[in-house]
């Protein structure tokens, strides 16, 4: 998988850090140790957690689509490892974007479980184009909040490929309704959660 693909950049967050969570809880010392390593690898050599989770999941011989699985389990991230992802701004726009991000990323997670039945899968898309609208309305509006013109382009930026892989995303379905190949949907899906992890950082480093 090249780096250009969303899943290197979400095994971290998705896989990892709920696994380092779970080992503080029985000996903090080793899971902070455990953590700090792992982060360094991954600065000094993007896609080091990838590589590290394929290389597990090949040596035990499972059989696993990654790309299906970081999505799934996008939708059990708690909130204490949505941290690096949620803003503390008290404004209500701010807590709002928090909520819509939160929401469009669980709505993708459930495209596995539902792909499948075409009835169910086209509520669900129709649930996707809702929420992109509405966390779009709240960056719009967060706007205002954003000191500078370097902070406003940055957002805007954002915003823009953001926009850019929503529309890959409606492309990716009209394909997959005429060839039936759920795992280009499932990468598509984890490029709209990468651009919205990549909004929130950037309202996040420009506001706070």
């Amino acid at each position: 998988m090249t780096m250009g693909e969303p899943t290197s950049s979400l095994v971290l967050p998705v896989i990892l850090r709920p696994i380092f969570s779970q080992l503080e809880r029985r000996d903090v010392g080793a899971a902070q140790s455990l953590r700090s390593a792992i982060l360094k690898s991954e600065q000094n050599n993007p896609g080091f957690c990838y590589d590290l989770v394929a290389t597990i999941v090949r040596k035990a011989e499972l059989h696993v689509n990654l790309n299906e699985a970081v999505l799934r389990l996008q939708g059990n991230i708690t909130e204490a490892d949505l941290n690096e992802y949620r803003l503390t701004r008290t404004e209500e726009p701010f807590q709002e974007l928090n909520r819509k991000s939160v929401a469009l990323k669980v709505i993708l997670s459930r495209i596995p479980d539902e792909i499948n039945d075409r009835k169910t899968f086209l509520e669900t898309i129709k649930e996707i184009a809702s929420a992109i609208k509405k966390l779009l309305d709240v960056v719009n509006e967060i706007g205002s909040f954003i000191p500078g013109v370097t902070g406003k382009q940055a957002v805007e930026q954002r915003k823009k490929e953001f926009v850019k892989y929503s529309k890959k995303f409606s492309t990716t379905l009209k394909e997959y309704f005429k060839e039936g190949q759920p795992n280009a949907v499932f990468i598509s899906a984890l490029f709209l959660i990468r651009q919205t992890n990549q909004i929130m950082l950037t309202v996040k480093s420009k506001c706070e």
